[in-house]
Parts: C-alpha cells; structure tokens; sequence
C-alpha cells in the first residue's frame, strides 16, 4: 500500500493578486497544475475512495466534485464506487435552474449546482459527500450545505472528502457538531503556509496569450470531433455509466486518427473537464506510452524560480469556452505528440491558436485537439441514471 507524506503530495504556491489568500496548495500527484502520470493520479484518488467505501460502504452515496479542481478526483470515486456524481461549475448551461453559493477565498467566487438534479436526487441517497482536492476551513462546504438544508429540509446526512485536510480545531469542532463527517488521506498544517507564500519571489517566467494564426487551424485538420454519447458530468449520473461513456469517448479518439508517433505523449484536459483526459491518458499508458497529464485552469498563479516551488512557467491563454476569458496552463515540456481533450465543442479558435502557440513554442508539432460534446445543451444524462 501506498503511504504519502506531506511533502509528497503538498507544493505550496503563491496566488496572484488575491487579498483573500495569498496561497494555494498545489498537488503534486493531481495532475492539475502540475503534469504527472496518470496512473500516479488515479492511485491516489483510488486510496480516497477506498476510505470512503470503508467509512460509508453501506449507504447510497451521491458525490460532489467541485469544480474545477476536484472535478476528476469526484468522478474517479464515484467511478470505482459506482455512486452518482454530480460537479459544480461555474458555467452557464441553458434550460437548467440552479442553486447558487460562493467560494470566498478564490479568484472566482461564483459556484452552481444544478437545481433539477437535486430536486431529483437528494431524497433517493442516504448522504451527499462533497469532494475536494484539499479543505482549508471547510467554509466553502458549509455555505452549500446550509443552502441545500434550506431548499431541502430534512435529515439528509453529510460529509467531506479530500485529498488533504488543514482544517484547525475550530474547524473540524464546527464539522462534528453538525455530524458532517471528514474522510481524507492527509493532514496538513497551514500555519506556515502564508509565510513560505510571501517569501517567494515571482521570478518565474510569464508568457503572453499568442493568439496568431497557426498552422492546421485554418482546415481543422487535427480537431477531431467525437460523435460518441456525450455525458456531461455537470449533471447527475451514475459512476460506471460515466466511465462506459469515457470508453466510448476513447474508442471513438482512437479511430479517428493515427497511432501516436514516438513513446512520450501530454494528455491535457481543459479547465472543468478533466476526468476523460486523465481516462484517455490511462489508457495510452497502458499501451507502453510515456504519458503524463494536467489541465488548463482559470486560476492565474505566481511563479517562480526557487528550488522547491511547484510551477515555474505561465503561460496564458484565451479559452476554449468564451472569448474574453484568461485561462492559463504551466510548466509545458516537449512531447513527441500532445492530445488535449475538451467538452468545448466549438471552441473559440483564438483559444484554440493561443494553446497551439504555448504548445509548439515548447517545440511540439504533433498536436491533436478532441472535442466531446457540448456542455452548453445540457446534456441529457437521464438514462445513465
């Protein structure tokens, strides 16, 4: 069995320009910020999830990852739990009513849940666990769960898991009051946290959105369109309904275009949807690649030079989702072929030139770029139920 540590799991990074915080706890086996191999990931999230079946094995779960960070590591245990799932977003999809909370230390506060999911769902299970990468003060929780006490009163049981936990005292005596109950793997202390963050220099390197023209944009020729059901993970499904889907999503991939050219491959996701990209890069792993993964985020960070400090190069970006949104992607390296996976499926083509140009600036030429589905319909999950 693995065991982590700390200093395995914990790099702690500065924020940009947030008063809130001025940290941010970066894993180092997520494969979010930081690119790593798939397989690291999913034996971690696999671990957590193994301590959920054993603290609630017997009851009917419904998990929420929260966007965008945790929406993989949700649909991961929902997946080996086979438990509905449900992520937040800070998208708009058309047709849906939502529940509205905030998350007050992030850079961007707004989070929704599909009301008519909830409607549905939150008197067929016996509890709801919300699932993060990592829990600080547990705010964020309590302002959905007093929300959802509100909208649905009655004795709905909680709880909270996460790759880490550096909730104090104070925090986890507000948690057991309510009998909200915490599952984790690692226990952090963020007493320290708010001076390494001010210490560091922001010498790293900071590389502007280049959204010029590039080359295989003008014919799509490498934008692949997957005809395969689309699932959208921002509305309720069961976990093995969602990974038949990644399978169908990755079959479909794989015909569409050539085998991989050479042994070292990125697989990268974009913001909330990460959980197919780190499924497709299992899956090439399996087959004797080099692969590691991360994702595109909105969160803009600082980054630096020091020894130790988890991202060195920023790169920004324009979205692939909506024109007029930053996003940013870090520590690019060189790959013999890099497949990035989307739910965009029209991205706004200066997302798409601003991402080719970061990619092949780290001298990628083989990129391909697959596009599952449209958030934005809604999707229509109800037979996956």
């Amino acid at each position: 069995m693995i065991m982590y540590t700390e200093t395995d799991l914990v790099g702690i990074a500065k924020r940009d320009n947030n008063p809130k915080r001025n940290y941010l706890v970066v894993n180092r086996l997520q494969g979010k910020h930081i690119p790593v191999p798939p397989h690291s990931a999913f034996e971690m999230f696999d671990m957590l999830a193994g301590r959920l079946k054993e603290a609630y094995g017997q009851e009917k779960l419904l998990l929420v990852g929260f966007a965008e960070t945790a929406t993989a590591i949700g649909a991961r245990l929902a997946v080996q739990l086979d438990t509905y799932y449900i992520q937040t977003t800070r998208e708009q999809m058309p047709g849906v009513k939502y529940l509205l909370f905030s998350e007050s230390h992030s850079h961007a506060t707004e989070q929704k849940l599909v009301k008519d999911d909830m409607d549905a769902m939150f008197h067929q299970v016996d509890r709801i666990v919300f699932v993060e990468d990592e829990v600080t003060t547990g705010n964020t929780i309590l302002n959905i769960i007093d929300l959802l006490q509100k909208e649905y009163p009655g004795k709905m049981r909680f709880a909270a898991a996460s790759l880490l936990n550096g909730m104090d005292e104070t925090a986890t005596g507000r948690y057991g009051k309510r009998q909200i109950g915490l599952v984790y793997l690692q226990k952090t202390d963020h007493s320290k946290y708010v001076c390494m963050a001010k210490a560091y220099a922001g010498d790293g390197l900071y590389i502007p959105a280049d959204t010029d023209p590039c080359r295989d944009i003008g014919d799509l020729s490498r934008v692949y369109r997957l005809p395969a059901s689309y699932v959208n993970a921002r509305r309720c499904i069961a976990g093995k309904a969602y990974q038949r889907a990644c399978e169908a999503m990755w079959e479909q991939a794989c015909a569409k275009c050539a085998p991989v050219s050479g042994k070292t491959v990125l697989i990268l996701g974009t913001e909330e949807f990460m959980y197919p990209a780190l499924f497709a890069g299992e899956r090439l792993q399996r087959m004797g690649y080099t692969v590691k993964c991360h994702a595109t985020t909105r969160s803009p960070i600082t980054v630096s030079r020091e020894c130790g400090y988890p991202l060195h190069v920023r790169y920004e970006l324009v979205s692939l989702y909506e024109e007029g949104r930053r996003t940013f992607i870090y520590d690019l390296e060189r790959y013999d072929s890099v497949w990035i996976f989307t739910d965009a499926a029209n991205p706004v083509e200066g997302g798409i030139c601003s991402l080719w140009n970061a990619l092949r600036l780290c001298g990628n030429d083989d990129i391909r770029l697959f596009c599952w589905g449209d958030f934005r319909t809604g999707g229509n999950n109800e037979k996956l139920l």
